[in-house]
């Protein structure tokens, strides 16, 4: 039997350096008819050579599941592609020209797009549908000029393209949308700050479904305190580790994205070992709890200045969505402006989207799951009609 076009699924790839991200999912019911992860691409005894390689082995174990992928009928592939610099705003149909702009963004993202473009080469070779490119950086393109711009020479920032960018923008749209679908009001009503925690971490302030402000900036660094990156620092510190440490800018800058954050401070970059190591009393683990909540705090208050009062707090991703020990330390203290939860409802294990503030609280706190494989399936199904 031929499937209905809402039957006919969407491929989603996240292409990484050694790694490829899949999942089949229905756009218009979210059903995921599979997913997985191929890792180890390239490396030394890896029998899995390349991208190319990578999707072969994909074919296989979906083939192992029952599913198809050469006579399926595929509506399309989409790409997530973190880094859309200053021409991407929307996502688009993937072509050569289209291609070629992704690999010259690698200067913005060179641990992402290069790789994401060797994993859109490949799968346009092997898949003969439309491939369709999901912007990290889209949803945050339209942010006000006070709030992208950097207070560097004009000249410099237009020449070099250096702004404020944002990422994990298809999860922060995603949640936007979820959270308006949650409360029953439409999403044109509400003024949100969202908090996305996972071992990467980005805060957004979202008027009316669009966003006005985000802590990541021109790269992923800027901002929250995450797993291994440091987030906001004196912008001195570069120089004065050059002088003092004498580390070259290839040396802090793996510093900062590598070896900082919760690493840094803690020792261990999962949550989990941190709040476990946090409960037996170790010093590491409470100041980098201290430091990862005060942080939070800030931008929470940030946004709400600039929001001029909130609507909804959200959580979301691994962190956002598990830890009962950050949304309640994130949230101790402001019930002044609003904000608070309940602590039954907080401690609830659930998988769904839920409110944790008590009934007839002024600022609704919510818990909202993330799922940036539909939202790109879903854009792409839209764009390719």
């Amino acid at each position: 039997m031929t499937e209905s076009p809402s039957e006919r699924p969407v491929l989603v790839l996240n292409a990484g350096s050694s790694s490829l991200k899949y999942q089949l999912v229905v756009p218009e019911t979210g059903e995921v008819r599979a997913r997985g992860l191929v890792e180890r691409i390239g490396e030394s005894g890896s029998e899995v050579a390349d991208h190319s390689a990578a999707l072969q082995s994909m074919a296989e174990r979906l083939r192992g599941e029952g599913i198809d992928l050469e006579g399926l009928s595929l509506r399309a592939v989409g790409h997530r592609v973190v880094h859309g610099g200053p021409g991407f705003s929307e996502p688009v149909a993937i072509d050569d020209e289209v291609l070629d702009r992704i690999r010259e963004l690698s200067a913005l993202a060179p641990l992402h797009n290069p790789a994401a473009a060797i994993g859109i080469e490949a799968a346009r070779k092997r898949f003969d549908v439309p491939h369709v490119a999901v912007f990290d950086t889209a949803f945050f393109a339209s942010l006000p000029p006070e709030a992208s711009t950097y207070a560097v020479p004009r000249d410099l920032a237009e020449k070099h393209a250096i702004r404020r960018y944002g990422f994990h923008g298809t999860s922060h749209q995603y949640v936007a949308q979820a959270t308006a679908d949650l409360l029953g009001r439409p999403v044109e009503d509400l003024r949100q700050v969202i908090l996305h925690l996972g071992n990467g971490c980005s805060a957004s302030a979202v008027r009316g479904g669009h966003a006005v402000d985000t802590s990541m900036g021109l790269t992923p660094l800027e901002g929250l305190v995450m797993g291994t990156r440091s987030g906001d620092v004196d912008p001195g510190l570069h120089a004065y580790l050059g002088r003092e440490a004498g580390l070259s800018l290839d040396e802090i800058d793996t510093l900062l994205n590598k070896k900082s954050g919760v690493l840094g401070l803690s020792g261990v970059n999962d949550f989990r070992e941190l709040e476990h190591r946090l409960a037996a009393g170790d010093a590491g683990a409470r100041l980098a709890f201290d430091v990862v909540v005060h942080r939070l705090k800030h931008y929470v208050g940030a946004y709400l200045a600039i929001l001029g009062g909130i609507d909804a707090l959200v959580f979301t991703a691994g962190v956002g969505e598990n830890s009962v020990s950050v949304r309640a330390a994130v949230t101790d203290g402001l019930e002044g402006l609003g904000i608070e939860v309940d602590r039954a409802r907080n401690a609830a294990r659930s998988k769904i989207a839920r409110v944790i503030s008590p009934t007839g609280a002024m600022v609704v706190v919510a818990v909202v799951p993330t799922n940036e494989e539909l939202a790109i399936a879903r854009q792409t199904a839209d764009l390719v009609g």
